[in-house]
């Protein structure tokens, strides 16, 4: 292996587990409002899901981000051209995964406010009104 290959490899794990920090980060802040409405204003029991939803984000990011390493795509960086064809390629699959991971948050976030507006902010199902009297 050259030392082209080996640059490309710790900067793809700099800048990748990078990305997935400032991702994560981005969506512990930005997703508790929707846990918050989602859980009937319960801030402790939103934290505590946001900090399960992170943690799992991190351990399948970062598990992606390790396995890839060793994923082949294409021969070993001879020149820094090479290095840098090979650093962008394993970093935009990167990229792509964080945003499908994103998405999938988003969509939890979002089938857990829509289900709180159904339920009710306290958690239990809205009663219907009947007309009988």
């Amino acid at each position: 292996m050259t030392d082209f290959t080996v640059w490309a490899y710790l900067s793809y794990l700099i800048v990748s587990i990078l990305l997935t920090v400032w991702v994560a980060r981005t969506l512990y802040r930005n997703g508790r409002i929707f846990l918050v409405i989602a859980f009937g204003g319960d801030e402790s029991l939103a934290d505590s899901i946001n900090h399960l939803l992170i943690v799992g984000f991190y351990l399948i990011n970062i598990g992606f981000v390790t396995l890839a390493l060793r994923q082949r795509s294409g021969p070993d960086a001879a020149d820094l051209r090479g290095a840098i064809e090979m650093l962008s390629t394993k970093v935009g699959i990167v990229l792509v995964v964080l945003g499908a991971m994103h998405f999938f948050n988003l969509y939890i976030f979002n089938y857990l406010r829509q289900r709180s507006e159904v339920t009710g902010t306290s958690g239990e199902p809205a009663l219907l009104e009947s007309s009988a009297d």
